[in-house]
């Protein structure tokens, strides 16, 4: 069955618009409480957290799914700004049904998403979304009010993550002696994240930090590093780390302005536990994971492989083959030794562990990593085109894959959390891949305009 609202990362869009509006939103609530509650076969009463990042339709959205919710004889805990990993880990922590986050990622923030996770603290199979989609069509009838379901709140939640992303690292390891940037794009980690890194001994500059409900990921987060590099070199700090708007995402800057990338991110980690533990069992990556970090990965024995876009297809692949690394080129970094989702804390921590335990810059460790040229340009959908079916995309694809043969890649595919159109190309030359990724997006330009 073909989803009609579920992408790849729950359900999002402009708010208002679509599915994004508050009635939708209560009838959401109302099925998921209806699925979790049939799942539960009465056992007992389903108990849904929920928590959101700092947009400032989040409030709305948020009564919105408790009234449903509530409706449906579902018990709701809220958490408030909370990052999406963090409601993974408390889902878990809480024995709850299930979570939901109220986030658009790193969307800006007239856009609102709502994704999920299961009682494990992993993304929903599909047949769930499915059968949620089913009952959406079901009219909407409120149990008994006997039956209705209660609202708490936990006031502990961000004390409860910030101590397990500190037990995420060996007992001991501090960052006494480091300078530490700390970019939280005015969103879900503006607090929980210079507080993990002070307790664990670090100079803390905070940027991004502080949000008003409309400026998350406006100038700042891993999707806008400028800020991040700029701060770095003007307080000459060790390092520097941005997150995305709700915390599943990060990037580093190194002392001298270097940017390192999800791909580079998973290099250093799985380096890392070679180092430390003599073996890496593999890394999973996606279609968009550099072919440097492939052959990275060849050249030291550690098996690689590609997932289709998306963690939850990363967070599959990790899992048939019993790897507990893996990520996408974005930021989205799954440590699967400790968290059940991707989590831009977490992967941070690990990074930096192997910065201290190693004695040397960030810099120095991504020796032995030769990141191939690849450009991404993102073209803006206006309609829905078959890209494998549209004759002018197919022979354009083709005749740059002939010209750059064995040397090279090129990747058209929708994104699952935006109207756009990404145009990867990927090669040796970098002025040839360039060419190409401009030449195949004005391709892709004139089909999908």
């Amino acid at each position: 069955m073909i989803k009609r609202y579920f992408g790849t990362d729950g359900i999002r869009g402009r708010v208002g618009s679509g599915a994004i509006n508050p009635e939708f939103i209560l009838k959401l609530g109302w099925a998921v409480g209806r699925v979790f509650g049939r799942l539960a076969k009465g056992q007992s009463t389903p108990r849904i957290i929920i928590g959101k990042d700092t947009r400032i339709s989040g409030y709305m959205f948020e009564s919105a799914l408790e009234a449903g919710l509530v409706a449906a004889g579902v018990n709701v805990a809220l958490i408030g700004p909370m990052p999406t990993p963090a409601i993974a880990y408390l889902t878990r922590t809480f024995h709850c049904t299930a979570g939901i986050v109220i986030s658009a990622s790193h969307n800006p923030y007239y856009d609102n998403g709502i994704k999920f996770f299961s009682a494990d603290g992993k993304k929903l199979p599909d047949d769930i979304e499915l059968a949620i989609e089913k009952e959406l069509d079901e009219p909407l009838v409120t149990v008994d009010s006997a039956d209705l379901g209660k609202v708490t709140r936990i006031e502990d939640a961000g004390g409860r993550y910030i101590e397990y992303c500190k037990s995420t690292v060996p007992t001991g390891f501090n960052l006494a002696g480091k300078k530490v940037v700390v970019d939280c794009a005015h969103g879900a980690t503006y607090y929980v994240a210079p507080l993990v890194l002070r307790e664990l001994g670090a100079d803390v500059i905070e940027i991004g930090a502080k949000p008003d409900g409309l400026n998350i990921n406006n100038g700042f987060g891993s999707t806008q590093p400028a800020a991040l590099t700029a701060a770095v070199l003007e307080h000459g700090a060790d390092i520097g780390v941005a997150f995305d708007g709700d915390g599943d995402r990060l990037l580093f800057v190194d002392s001298d302005g270097t940017t390192v990338d999800g791909d580079a991110i998973l290099y250093v980690i799985a380096m890392d536990q070679l180092r430390t533990q003599g073996s890496c069992a593999g890394v999973a990556g996606t279609l968009m994971s550099n072919l440097g970090l492939e052959l990275a990965m060849q050249a030291q024995g550690i098996p690689f492989d590609r997932a289709k876009v998306g963690d939850r297809y990363v967070s599959e692949m990790m899992q048939e083959k019993g790897w507990s690394l893996g990520g996408e080129s974005s930021g989205h970094v799954i440590c699967a030794d400790v968290a059940s989702t991707g989590d831009g804390l977490v992967a941070a921590l690990k990074v930096l562990f192997a910065v201290m335990d190693s004695g040397e810059p960030l810099k120095a460790l991504l020796s032995g990593l030769e990141v191939c040229p690849q450009v991404m340009i993102n073209v803006r959908r206006e309609k829905t085109v078959d890209l494998d079916d549209d004759p002018a995309i197919v022979a354009a694809v083709k005749e740059v894959e002939d010209a750059m043969g064995a040397n090279g890649r090129v990747l058209l595919r929708p994104s699952g959390t935006e109207p756009l159109i990404r145009v990867m190309v990927e090669g040796q030359d970098a002025a040839q891949v360039q060419t190409f990724a401009e030449q195949l997006a004005a391709k892709v330009e004139a089909a999908v305009s």
